[in-house]
């Protein structure tokens, strides 16, 4: 079986900061409610673009099931906050953030720009929520279900076309997922930008722990500072006590059954955990060739049904290609507005400066 790690580090990561204005012109909330309740009530409900202190925003028309009422993201961020709320600010870090910087380095990228709309922290932050992957490229699969040994009493299995393709343990405050990554990012996730990090696009596998904040603070994890000093306990906790993948045997006791090479490679890299460097990288490019590429798809679909359609109206068998973009084309500049496309095009280029890609 040929195994080789190819990356590990933190894909997501949720933080509450309590912070208090030290300026009276910091954030208008009662201005950002009042826009929000517009945009609400468009049809469209897109988001709109600000700028607030140091940083660009997209204010998104809605408030957060937790009880925020003004949502703001950007490429880095989604920041919930509220004037009266306590915690006043709740940060879910991106992931490609995490990768291209690391969630400490983004963590100070935050407390800078909350600085540069007059707030400070009275308290510390306090962390939420923490996943911890490491995805790892593998041949084949020669385990199943039976061949992890777990703590947690919930468990699952997906497959595709008879294939193993997810398996999951646990729904509490530890969750652990050992799946198909290139098949989450091909049918849900769409962040193609990791075939880059990884310089391939099969055969990656992820081993991922979801970790909340009731299992954070019984290894002393609460401020970032904690999980850089702590992160290899926990880990360690995790792949030797919590759940183990083993190779099944006669033997009853299934505790005494030999680790898997795959989790024998594992814990080699978590010992090493607070030596090895975070990969990185800046991914908008190969996420955005990823949506050029579907959104080809779709307009030769679209193509070939709008072909169909001309042929029926002519009374035709066929039409070549050429000929079917010919008359699209002349159906488009037909509807094209100038003054319309340069402030849709416009609108959709920030958008995507902001993180919306």
């Amino acid at each position: 079986m040929d195994l080789r790690l190819l990356l590990h580090g933190i894909d997501t990561l949720q933080c509450a900061y309590y912070l208090k204005p030290f300026k009276i012109d910091g954030i208008d909330f009662y201005s950002l409610a009042f826009q929000k309740e517009k945009l609400r009530k468009t049809k469209k409900k897109n988001p709109k673009s600000i700028t607030l202190g140091s940083c660009d925003f997209l204010l998104q028309p809605y408030g957060s099931r937790s009880g925020y009422p003004i949502v703001i993201t950007n490429e880095d961020f989604r920041i919930e906050c509220g004037q009266y709320n306590k915690p006043n600010f709740f940060v879910t870090f991106r992931s490609q953030a995490l990768w291209r910087e690391s969630a400490f380095l983004l963590h100070e990228k935050f407390l800078k720009w909350a600085s540069s709309v007059g707030f400070a922290p009275y308290k510390y932050e306090s962390l939420s929520r923490v996943d911890f992957c490491f995805d790892y490229y593998l041949t084949k699969i020669d385990f199943d279900e039976n061949s992890f040994l777990s703590r947690s009493a919930k468990d699952s299995q997906y497959r595709e076309h008879g294939k193993y393709q997810t398996f999951n343990f646990g729904l509490g405050d530890i969750r652990l997922r050992v799946y198909n990554k290139v098949d989450e990012i091909k049918q849900k996730s769409s962040k193609a930008w990791f075939y880059k990090l990884w310089d391939q696009n099969k055969n990656v596998w992820r081993i991922e722990w979801q970790v909340r904040k009731e299992v954070l603070k019984s290894f002393d994890i609460k401020t970032f500072d904690d999980l850089k000093k702590h992160q290899g306990d926990i880990l360690k906790n995790l792949s030797q006590e919590h759940d183990s993948l083993r190779i099944p045997n006669k033997d009853s006791n299934r505790s005494r059954w030999p680790l898997h090479p795959l989790w024998k490679d594992l814990h080699e890299q978590i010992s090493k955990i607070d030596h090895k460097g975070i990969s990185r990288i800046n991914g908008k490019n190969s996420a955005l060739d990823e949506r050029e590429m579907r959104i080809g798809i779709s307009m030769l679909g679209y193509l070939k049904r709008y072909a169909a359609i001309g042929c029926v109206k002519e009374s035709k068998n066929n039409m070549n290609v050429g000929e079917a973009i010919q008359k699209m084309q002349g159906l488009l500049l037909s509807l094209h507005e100038p003054l319309t496309w340069k402030i849709d095009v416009e609108k959709r280029i920030k958008e995507i400066e902001l993180g919306e890609w």
